[in-house]
């Protein structure tokens, strides 16, 4: 019960990482809030996390929808003391094609998703948000590793590594520690929201999961160990770092 009586916020836990970082919170002690946009399974998540965090619905790619959300978090929690930024993913039709067909709406719907909504989420909590907070901002190994028709995803994902590191040294007086949980291939729903047949998405899994050296994909339960390292006090030390959890793929 590491985290015992901290506050959280996760957005995108009503579903895939973002739920398994949720529920792995809720096991070290830690209460809170969810963020999503399906309403059906954030209240679906907040019956499986059992009432440790409360569903809030917002969309994270508009703005004052996120600020109305952290202040009705602020008003039931108090200050933030753990906020996980995992809302966000490889979603639709435009995000595998080839760099030459990349359009300008697919362009700014993958990078508002990934990357303009990350940065405003934080900017929107940061009132709410307690000193000495840990903030983990949720980024992917396609940001170090090269993969083909993911050209837009990848610069997006970048971003949100590179973002942790400048808002590490700016919120450095309030001792606000901003780190980065850097998945690989994770079996989620998310497969399922990109388009693709059936067919398409079975191959997709077993092409990633050939490439990743344990030979299986991660859980989110895994990647919730991960972050419920960063928001507690055995990181305390660990400022602007980045976990990548990928089974090997990008270092061995």
């Amino acid at each position: 019960m590491k985290l015992a009586g901290k506050t959280a916020v996760v957005t995108g836990g009503n579903s895939g990482i973002g739920f398994g970082i949720a529920r792995k919170l809720a096991a070290e002690g830690a209460t809170g809030v969810i963020i999503g946009r399906n309403e059906v399974t954030l209240e679906q998540a907040g019956r499986d996390l059992g009432g440790a965090f409360l569903p809030s619905r917002c969309d994270v790619t508009h703005i004052e929808s996120l600020k109305s959300a952290f202040r009705k978090a602020n008003d039931t929690l108090g200050p933030i003391e753990i906020l996980v930024v995992a809302a966000g993913g490889a979603v639709g039709p435009g995000t595998v094609q080839p760099f030459a067909e990349v359009d300008e709406e697919s362009f700014d719907a993958m990078t508002e998703l990934n990357l303009k909504s990350t940065f405003f989420t934080v900017q929107k909590a940061l009132p709410y948000l307690a000193d000495g907070a840990s903030v983990i901002l949720v980024s992917s190994i396609a940001a170090h590793k090269a993969f083909p028709g993911m050209s837009v995803y990848s610069a997006s994902k970048a971003g949100v590594r590179t973002l942790a590191r400048t808002l590490s040294a700016e919120l450095m007086g309030r001792r606000i520690r901003v780190n980065v949980l850097s998945p690989g291939t994770v079996d989620t729903p998310v497969f399922d929201k990109m388009g693709f047949t059936d067919t398409e998405v079975s191959n997709m899994k077993s092409g990633f999961k050939d490439i990743i050296p344990m030979g299986r994909a991660g859980t989110p339960e895994e990647m919730g160990g991960a972050a419920a390292f960063l928001a507690s006090s055995d990181s305390s030390f660990i400022v602007g770092e980045e976990i990548v959890a990928d089974g090997g793929v990008v270092n061995l």
